[in-house]
């Protein structure tokens, strides 16, 4: 299954992984003050690693057994190989549980963003003791090599995104090897989202993404190169497991594990290899069967924590009788996302609330509610604007023109958050007089042939975010957005986007035009926030520093057993 893709992605069921988040500006206190619930933010049994016990195994289930590991590459980057890959690759950023970013010394010793000549300059002060596996020195080449690939000029270098990258004019050398100064032709406020493993993208070494073949094909069933605590021990294609073992060569915190075994299977069987002890963890995501079967196993137990990712509804503004912005203003008065969230999270252990921004999820810092009216649940109010817009209601049905006010609710198959969400909807559409009608298609054709050409009228996905809320964002609420699937905009909102995006001189001002931004998407009425999705991880009992990671990433060379 592919995983989000920097800047954001769109995914059909609720069982998935996700990367972390983070945002710029404001204090704890003031997140905890505007979370819409008192939610656990991380959830990983944290434990000083001097406490835990040297060596051991740690079987880790993944949904993907991949042929390309190179996660930048568009084929790699999937559940399952990017977990393994940062164990193994360098990322010089780590996010804490409030979506801060702090460098990762055992690369990046600094970096800092200044504006020269009207330029903004970020110059990395690199660690002189990183060092790939082949005992090559990581440098500023590294550095300018992977922004080259990634900068989106050259078409053959298959690449999962070029955001921020495609800004970048030159990188050069510093004062020495270790110090890299990247000069931007426009600002970029994201700047901390590159090399980052919490948008999926660590560094790769400069003479394997240096061309466009060697970048595409150099980790295409094999890892030839790695660069961190742990390093490739095996590949075992038949059992379809990726070992890891603690590299000694490692100049950071020595490891507590001796080494990890990714088992790649299907989500299904998560939960029984889980009670055979077969494996040490799994994510949960949204199954309800699995939390129960994995909250019986004595030797295990359940860690929740707020995840990055958001349930929602998407309204075709294309769609003839959903061009009027009133139309779909009605139809969000008319969601009760309340009861949505409560019969979707059922049996998840997780207290549900809606979420009231498009941008930042509950427990990460800048988030405030912006829905307003728009976001509370008011049929009566909703069925007033429609009678403004035109449809009347005629007997039970709204009518306008001699149509009916009737809509197509599309959902992948196998999904049965989708089709709870249907039946509902029905429902609570039906009281305001607008008929919904739920049809069921192909979860392979769902994004194929019907999201993505427009063949729907409102339809429920969710949205894995990402580290930087209006870069992050752009491909979905910019009226240009590859993943604009509302198909509505206005020059407003891409204008105040862009300016929180760009703002790299003034983070609590990106940070208040990204929630000008989020006012805004409530107005335009594309997409619908339901509620933040939980993260939920089954554990051995006796696994510290690992679990429900919330918004932060994992520390793998902090990952042991207890004593």
């Amino acid at each position: 299954m592919k995983v989000s893709r920097y800047p954001l992605a769109l995914v059909a069921t609720l069982a998935v992984s996700s990367p972390a988040l983070t945002a710029c500006g404001g204090s704890d206190d003031d997140a905890a003050e505007k979370a819409p619930q008192k939610s656990t933010a991380l959830n990983i049994k944290a434990t000083d690693p001097a406490k835990l016990t040297q060596g051991g195994t740690m079987n880790w289930a993944i949904q993907t057994f991949a042929t390309q590991w190179n996660i930048v590459e568009i084929d790699g980057l999937q559940t399952g190989p990017t977990e393994v890959m940062k164990a193994l690759m360098p990322s010089f950023w780590h996010t804490d549980a409030h979506a801060q970013q702090s460098p990762n010394k055992a690369y990046l010793l600094g970096a800092d963003s200044r504006t020269v000549k009207g330029k903004q300059v970020v110059t990395w002060h690199l660690n002189p003791k990183a060092k790939w596996s082949d005992g090559t020195p990581i440098t500023w080449k590294d550095v300018a090599a992977n922004t080259r690939a990634l900068d989106g000029h050259d078409k053959a270098f298959k690449v999962t995104s070029t955001v921020g990258f495609d800004q970048v004019a030159d990188v050069r050398k510093g004062k020495d090897d270790h110090e890299a100064v990247m000069t931007f032709d426009k600002p970029f406020a994201d700047w901390k989202g590159m090399f980052n493993a919490a948008t999926n993208q660590p560094l790769y070494p400069a003479k394997y993404v240096s061309d466009a073949k060697t970048f595409n094909t150099a980790y295409v069933n094999k890892i030839p190169v790695t660069g961190n605590a742990f390093k490739l021990g095996s590949i075992d294609k038949s059992a379809k497991t990726i070992t890891v073992v603690a590299d000694p060569k490692w100049w950071g915190d020595k490891p507590k594990l001796d080494k990890i075994v990714f088992h790649a299977m299907d989500q299904a069987s998560m939960p029984g290899a889980f009670a055979n002890g077969e494996v040490d963890y799994f994510d949960v995501g949204g199954n309800a069967s699995a939390y129960k079967q994995a909250s019986k196993v004595s030797a295990g137990e359940i860690r929740e924590a707020g995840g990055p990712n958001y349930r929602q509804f998407t309204f075709n503004g294309k769609s003839a009788k959903l061009k009027d912005p009133k139309v779909r203003q009605a139809l969000f008065m008319a969601t009760d996302r309340e009861t949505i969230a409560k019969s979707d999270l059922k049996g998840l252990g997780w207290k549900p609330a809606t979420m009231d921004n498009h941008l930042f999820v509950g427990n990460q810092k800048g988030y405030q509610d912006n829905g307003g009216k728009l976001g509370k649940y008011d049929p009566k109010a909703a069925g007033k604007l429609l009678d403004e817009a035109g449809w009347k209601l005629s007997g039970k049905i709204r009518k306008k023109g001699g149509q009916e006010l009737s809509l197509r609710f599309i959902i992948p198959s196998g999904t049965p958050a989708s089709t709870n969400e249907g039946s509902m909807l029905t429902q609570m559409y039906q009281q305001i007089g607008v008929k919904l009608q739920v049809q069921t298609v192909p979860t392979n054709d769902f994004f194929d042939k019907y999201i993505s050409p427009g063949d729907f009228d409102v339809t429920p996905y969710t949205l894995l975010g990402t580290p930087f809320p209006a870069s992050g964002s752009t491909n979905v609420y910019n009226s240009k957005g590859g993943n604009n699937y509302s198909r509505v905009g206005n020059k407003k909102l891409d204008g105040l986007l862009n300016a929180a995006s760009t703002n790299a001189a003034d983070p609590a001002g990106a940070l208040e035009q990204a929630n000008q931004a989020d006012a805004e998407a409530w107005q335009i009425a594309g997409v619908l926030p339901l509620y933040q999705r939980p993260d939920i991880a089954a554990i051995k009992k006796n696994l510290a520093n690992m679990g429900a990671l919330g918004m932060t990433d994992p520390v793998y060379e902090h990952i042991g057993f207890t004593k």
